[in-house]
């Protein structure tokens, strides 16, 4: 019931994360903006769940997790409806904010509740299984916010992200157990506890080789509504079907990693995941107008990779970590996550060109600057290791 509540507000958060991207086409006509305001729109999110991640860090060893977790998910829930209310491109600026500083958090502390709930040995299963609300976000969440969208207005799928979460808000209240934080968790002044986070080696390893993934596929990700409209011919009414194909993919392919995780070892498992997603991040970057059938094909093994790559540095990264430091740890991981991820969509931006009425230009390069940062993640993984 716990891995349940979790990944069903895990499933409000993603769809909430993602549907801006798929919407892009919507926004650039209906806000007027281009793609490097676009981008900036999407960056707002992670950039403010970066920041509130750091200013959470040294509070959430030292609080109930399942106060904060509450508190954490009554703020996203605000958010997402502040952002179906807003009229301008500014004030979704300011909303896409405040989601992404209550949402980024969760994020994190979620991981920390599941990583003290399970065990080492069944911690791969456990988080592939709580990354299947990425897969169902994709087959069902994100096509349906697309379609409401289309139909009904880009505000539409925020309304329906508020109504689908505030019942599940109540039913974590139920589910979750009133865990404390650890007992043997330092009570030490913030700042320097925030510090410590930060200056662990075995913790600085871990954000490198989160900031390097989480950079190269939000360099691409963003854009690849924008590029299959503007560069493959393809429409707005037919983006919900290649965003269900790789939800389908992807719901087969993460528990299976979990499994394969849990089998072999992350480490292991990671050096066969890495090369091939850096090599879809580059076929779907340079895809010319291939037709709805194939383009689905690739959107979807890029996003069965992408899901795959993630399962496994989750699992690697959660083993290299103390359970005392493990709450701070992963509200930090989180900003990490979210400011990496603004980070490529913005550097993005900055190499891009066109999209709104015209061909999106420049996206190849994209593509192989990101498949190059995916490549050299594997030599920061090589250097984790687990407690022992």
């Amino acid at each position: 019931m716990i891995l349940l509540t979790l990944a069903a507000l895990q499933f409000v958060s993603i769809v909430d994360f993602m549907i801006v991207m798929p919407l892009g086409p919507q926004l650039l006509a209906g806000l007027d903006i281009d793609a490097a305001r676009f981008s900036w729109v999407v960056s707002a999110y992670t950039l403010a769940a970066g920041v509130a991640g750091f200013l959470a860090a040294p509070w959430l060893d030292r609080v109930p997790r399942k106060a904060a977790y509450l508190v954490l998910a009554l703020g996203m829930i605000a958010g997402t409806a502040a952002c179906g209310l807003a009229t301008s491109f500014s004030l979704l600026l300011v909303a896409r904010g405040v989601t992404g500083a209550f949402g980024g958090v969760l994020g994190g502390l979620t991981m920390a509740i599941l990583a003290d709930v399970f065990p080492t040995e069944r911690r791969g299963r456990a988080t592939g299984t709580l990354m299947l609300a990425f897969s169902v976000a994709s087959v069902a969440g994100v096509p349906l916010g697309i379609a409401l969208g289309t139909r009904f207005g880009w505000q539409t799928p925020f309304f329906a992200l508020t109504a689908l979460g505030l019942p599940l808000v109540a039913l974590a209240a139920w589910s979750l157990p009133p865990r404390a934080a650890p007992l043997e968790a330092p009570r030490r002044h913030p700042l320097a506890s925030l510090l410590e986070t930060l200056t662990v080696s075995a913790h600085q390893r871990a954000f490198a080789l989160i900031a390097m993934l989480m950079v190269a596929a939000f360099a691409v990700i963003p854009f690849i509504s924008t590029s299959l409209v503007a560069n493959g011919g393809m429409t707005q009414a037919q983006l919900p079907v290649v965003f269900i194909s790789g939800g389908l993919l992807t719901l087969l392919s993460t528990p299976l990693t979990g499994r394969l995780v849990d089998r072999f070892g992350a480490a292991t498992v990671l050096r066969g995941v890495v090369p091939l997603s850096a090599a879809m991040l580059l076929v779907v970057t340079h895809l010319p107008a291939v037709g709805i059938a194939a383009a689905a094909t690739v959107l979807a093994v890029l996003m069965a990779t992408n899901s795959s790559r993630m399962v496994t540095a989750i699992s690697l990264i959660t083993s290299s970590i103390e359970p005392r430091r493990r709450g701070s740890f992963m509200s930090v991981n989180s900003s990490v996550q979210h400011v990496a991820s603004g980070l490529g969509t913005t550097l993005a931006g900055l190499i891009v060109e066109g999209g709104a009425g015209e061909p999106l230009r420049y996206f190849g390069t994209v593509g192989i600057l990101a498949a190059g940062v995916t490549i050299a993640s594997l030599w920061v993984a090589a250097r984790i290791r687990p407690v022992a």
